[in-house]
């Protein structure tokens, strides 16, 4: 199994963790529950094994919802609609590159978790738990460096919880709501920027058809070679990909 697949599934392990350890383990003969010296308690491996073949129905909500993936397909589709290119790039492709350009920008991140949570784990120096709990920090500063504090704020009066002291212990049920507020907010601005240029390009046209009397030709097919020749000489997608791992410059 690959480092970056056994971070994925360490980090999605902790969504669906508190739910299954709140379970009756007797319910299941195959578990049991034991107590470590330090007065922890440690599930048994078939629970842990359970709990991560759980886990991987949660990869793409983790993979959407939980980084820089929704920032970075909506900027594409955008731009597809600016092109006025309808399935040109497809989904598929979009979607790939959108999942490698967020597993670059991501990497950092995964080496937090792999370095604090997955190798002690791996190396029996922490308990399941634990490696939760670490893996939580990296995820989460990633996301509250990229979360506004108004989202924050309104989620956090939407909960109505009174005894978070400070951003750091906001837990994920309200930190994933107002991150993807945040990401969709972010992402709407640069394809706003995105769009602008392909817009103008579009009204000349349209304005030099009427004026030409050719009312009937839709300024749309005309339009449409100039805007894929503007976008290949300025190297739009190399702007592209550098904008988009540059908006995460807290990363």
């Amino acid at each position: 199994m690959s480092g970056a697949l056994r971070m994925l599934l360490i980090l999605a392990l902790m969504l669906v963790a508190p739910l299954a350890l709140a379970a009756d383990p007797l319910s299941i003969p195959a578990i049991t529950l034991s107590n470590t010296p330090d007065g922890q308690q440690e599930y048994s491996v078939s629970l842990q094994i359970l709990l991560i073949m759980t886990a991987l129905s949660f990869i793409p909500a983790f993979v959407i919802l939980m980084t820089s993936f929704t920032r970075i397909i909506i900027v594409f589709s955008i731009l597809r609609q600016a092109l006025g290119l309808q399935q040109t790039p497809s989904n598929q492709l979009l979607t790939g590159m959108a999942l490698f350009l967020t597993m670059f920008i991501m990497a950092p991140v995964f080496d937090r978790v792999n370095q604090d949570a997955l190798q002690p784990y791996l190396k029996e120096q922490m308990t399941a738990q634990q490696a939760i709990d670490k893996a939580q920090g990296p995820l989460k500063d990633f996301m509250l460096a990229q979360t506004r504090q108004s989202d924050l704020d309104l989620f956090m009066r939407l909960s109505k919880r009174t005894d978070i002291a400070g951003p750091d212990q906001v837990p994920l049920t309200i930190l994933v709501p107002a991150f993807v507020t945040s990401e969709l907010k972010t992402a709407f601005q640069i394809g706003f920027m995105i769009f602008i240029p392909f817009l103008i390009i579009d009204m000349v046209v349209a304005s030099v058809l009427m004026a030409m009397g050719m009312m009937m030709l839709s300024p749309l097919i005309i339009s449409l070679p100039f805007k894929i020749m503007l976008f290949v000489l300025v190297d739009g997608w190399a702007l592209i990909m550098g904008t988009l791992a540059s908006s995460f410059g807290g990363v």
